[in-house]
């Protein structure tokens, strides 16, 4: 596989810079992987789509304020976005400064908080944070919503709602499982209604989703690695659903990668591990049978992810119509259902 074969066509207007006026207002493209069929669709009609003894599986990661500005005590502007909290006072983050801060150095963050660089971890460092609150609640005081690298805007009270579901619990994530802030209240109990089960799990999204792949040769690219927890009871969720003839739909790419993460072994496992799973044309899916998902980037991992779970050929179809149907592009855009193309 190249890189090329996934570029297409994005005008710079479809990517949304803002959410839907309400959450569930969104589109929906339906495509089935098997025949090619697509279906324009509104996010309000996925109860529709969905049948008694079904399962959707939910990602109840939640965003943290990740984001600090600050400077050297050296002098010099620096961007911090915490990757992964270590401990109380410990995280890997990314740096951005003119120069790259030497081991040893000091950071001065939101104008107060000094930090000091511990070491260097490939492209992240690992600070060390000298406040007496623990990590979690410093970034929530005086941290940034960390928006996407495509959302121009600067983050507001707004961002602070609406990139952040509506069931997130477990903070850890600098970046939301997009295809879930389509959901109310009003929806999830839709759908309970239409006889569908809900489960939850836990994958901290990182920063490396935006990380550009930068080989063309898609063999030789090395995933980011990701934290993830299935508890027994989801598993015990997919069992009931596969037992009764239930199809498994997962809400989002970051719950597709954490389940089929933990059935590599061969059945699906509850418990806690960390998972760098390239999804590309040709992986056999052991676990979900459908993907709600938004619409991805061009070149991107996760577009890699979709066109193996629906099709290479079905998704570019999908994609140019979506393009051609004005559908927006991107976190704050609208969601595509994806059956899965192979049996």
């Amino acid at each position: 596989m190249r890189l090329s074969d996934f570029d297409f066509y994005l005008p710079r207007e479809l990517i949304a810079q803002r959410p839907a006026a309400t959450r569930s207002a969104s589109r929906l493209l339906h495509l089935d992987g098997k025949t090619g069929a697509m279906h324009d669709l509104q996010f309000q009609d996925l109860p529709q789509l969905v049948r008694p003894g079904d399962l959707l599986v939910f990602n109840d990661t939640r965003v943290i304020k990740a984001r600090l500005r600050g400077r050297k005590r050296s002098g010099g502007q620096v961007e911090v976005l915490v990757e992964r909290v270590l401990g109380e006072h410990e995280a890997l983050a990314q740096v951005r400064a003119s120069k790259p801060p030497r081991e040893g150095s000091e950071l001065v963050l939101a104008g107060e908080i000094p930090a000091t660089v511990l070491a260097r971890e490939g492209t992240f460092f690992r600070l060390r944070f000298h406040d007496e609150a623990d990590l979690f609640t410093l970034l929530e005081r005086h941290g940034e919503v960390p928006l996407p690298p495509y959302i121009e805007h600067a983050p507001g009270a707004e961002d602070e709602r609406r990139y952040q579901t509506v069931y997130a619990r477990t903070p850890g994530a600098v970046a939301a499982p997009t295809a879930g802030l389509h959901f109310d209240e009003a929806m999830l109990e839709r759908l309970r209604q239409a006889g569908a089960e809900t489960a939850f799990l836990t994958l901290h999204v990182g920063a490396g989703t935006f990380q550009p792949v930068r080989e063309e040769d898609l063999s030789r690219h090395v995933m980011h690695h990701e934290w993830y927890r299935i508890p027994e009871e989801t598993v015990a969720a997919v069992e009931r659903a596969r037992a009764r003839g239930g199809r498994v739909l997962a809400v989002g790419t970051t719950t597709l990668r954490a389940l089929e993460a933990a059935a590599t072994r061969g059945s699906l496992r509850p418990g806690a591990d960390e998972t760098n799973l390239f999804i590309l044309p040709g992986y056999r899916f052991r676990v979900v049978e459908r993907l709600l998902t938004n619409f991805h980037l061009p070149k991107s991992t996760l577009l890699m992810l979709v066109s193996a779970f629906g099709g290479i050929e079905p998704i570019r179809r999908a994609y140019a119509h979506a393009v051609e149907q004005r559908y927006r592009f991107f976190s704050y855009g609208d969601a595509m259902l994806i059956e899965r193309q192979q049996d």
